[in-house]
């Protein structure tokens, strides 16, 4: 009597199941073929790259500190040995200080980051919503970054799709 329920239930609720449309995207090959984001990761990698250079050069000048100090070290009295070792801690301070300024959680790279690509992803994600409502999709999954997809058939990829409703065309895949 059980089996034969399950299977009424199995019968009826098996064509809803199957009724379900799905596909995905895969958001990082959508951005790297828009020309905003190419831009705006051209811009990130230039600020990046004159804040680690300032790092660089800030790290070198307290290498030299360091040195000059450990060279002098025996000749200094006991007070000018803890002025020079409170000026190497201040130096290392402010290193860390700029580095998590510049390139911490909530530093100028991620917020400029956040000011650049936010407004792109949002673009993406309202396309998807429009494709989901108009070709009714139960879901769309994403592909790109930190995906668990193990595998996906490329027919059901509607990357280009959401590329064309945002202007581009699709060129990498």
């Amino acid at each position: 009597m059980l089996k034969n329920i399950l299977f009424l239930i199995m019968l009826v609720a098996a064509p809803s199941l199957f009724a379900q449309r799905y596909a995905y995207v895969d958001s990082k090959y959508i951005l790297e073929n828009m020309d905003e984001y190419k831009d705006a990761q051209t811009e990130l990698d230039a600020m990046s790259k004159k804040w680690q250079e300032t790092v660089e050069a800030k790290m070198a000048e307290l290498d030299r500190m360091r040195r000059a100090f450990e060279a002098e070290k025996i000749l200094l009295t006991l007070a000018l040995k803890k002025e020079r070792e409170l000026d190497l801690k201040t130096k290392e301070t402010e290193i860390r200080t700029y580095q998590k300024d510049k390139f911490g959680v909530n530093g100028e790279l991620f917020k400029k980051r956040k000011e650049l690509i936010q407004p792109l992803q949002d673009d993406i994600f309202n396309a998807i919503k429009e494709l989901a409502k108009e070709r009714s999709y139960a879901m769309i999954l994403d592909k790109g970054v930190n995906s668990n997809i193990l595998f996906s058939d490329p027919k059901y990829d509607k990357s280009d799709v959401i590329l064309k409703k945002l202007g581009y065309s699709g060129s990498d895949k």
